[in-house]
């Protein structure tokens, strides 16, 4: 797509309206169908410009991530009509984050829209002579000029020629803006593999201590009843204490915490919008995460929870950037 984006690049802007008029269907097929086989990010930034005969024209969009979508839109006034339909496209491509748009006219000729209003003026300095009949009329005249309504702008219609140059570089710079999202996207998912990798190696280290912890466990109980100096049942001892082995036995929270761990990386891969999808996931895997803490009774495997629980965090830092 980037290979694609450079060689409309270096198209002139006729060749680029022709192009897109006769390939925009075909070439936001393939977009689409590239960008929703990966991760996005909400982040990016997108630009594209465009020179007019007698102005410039620069489309900016920028995006950060948010929970809905924010749509700013600031353009001047001559095309505010637009406005409506270009939400519908922007919020279409974009989908979610605080998305700030912007056109920028930039006038490259020597003519200008803005007059000065020749009757309001003269009526001005006649009103000014009479209150101040000794001042010259060069002071008369700059006050005149700052007086309301001396300038007069001529509104301009919208040139439906120039409106679809100016589409064209809407959707360049959105399909750049996608790119970049796109990229940033792939930053995130390598982000991802890594802590999900490290979770994973944690739990793994934490199952390995396991058999130490349920031999600390029996020793410390059967230490303590020694202790009292009183005669035990042995087979009443070994049904009470595989009772309580059982409620700190993690074998469950480890299965359903390797099933999140799976269906998180699943869904990075899936081909829809998914960053609050995997928020849920991150929510379950907390849950299971804490309750492997609480049930683990043993002074390293609690600090190799906390080391999970410090990866969980930086992935839910990271979840809120995904589109």
């Amino acid at each position: 797509m980037k290979f694609v984006a450079k060689k409309i690049q270096t198209l002139s802007t006729v060749h680029r309206l022709a192009f897109y008029h006769s390939t925009q269907q075909t070439f936001n097929y393939l977009c689409a169908f590239i960008l929703n086989y990966m991760i996005q990010s909400m982040t990016g930034f997108g630009k594209a410009s465009l020179q007019l005969p007698t102005k410039k024209i620069t489309v900016e969009v920028k995006s950060l991530n948010s929970k809905g979508l924010d749509l700013n839109v600031r353009m001047p006034s001559l095309y505010r009509e637009m406005e409506l339909g270009l939400r519908t496209q922007i919020s279409t491509k974009l989908e979610r984050g605080k998305i700030d748009f912007g056109i920028y006219i930039e006038s490259t000729s020597e003519q200008t829209s803005t007059k000065v209003n020749v009757p309001v003026v003269k009526n001005y300095i006649a009103q000014l002579r009479e209150v101040y009949p000794d001042a010259d009329e060069t002071e008369l005249m700059k006050m005149a000029v700052r007086m309301p309504d001396t300038l007069k702008t001529e509104r301009e219609e919208i040139d439906e020629n120039d409106w679809d140059q100016i589409q064209v570089i809407i959707e360049e710079a959105l399909q750049n803006i996608l790119t970049f999202r796109k990229d940033e996207g792939e930053s995130l998912e390598k982000e991802f593999n890594l802590r999900i990798g490290n979770i994973r190696q944690y739990m793994n280290d934490a199952l390995a201590l396991d058999p130490e912890r349920v031999q600390a466990i029996k020793d410390r109980l059967q230490t303590a009843i020694s202790e009292l100096k009183v005669n035990v049942d042995e087979n009443r001892f070994e049904q009470e204490l595989i009772y309580y082995l059982e409620k700190l036995d993690i074998t469950e929270e480890k299965v359903r915490l390797t099933n999140h761990l799976d269906y998180f990386l699943e869904t990075i891969k899936g081909t829809e919008a998914n960053g609050r999808k995997l928020g849920f996931i991150t929510q379950e895997m907390g849950r299971e995460i804490n309750t492997m803490g609480s049930k683990s009774n043993h002074a390293q495997m609690q600090k190799l929870v906390v080391m999970m629980k410090d990866e969980l965090e930086k992935i839910k830092e990271q979840v809120l950037n995904v589109l």
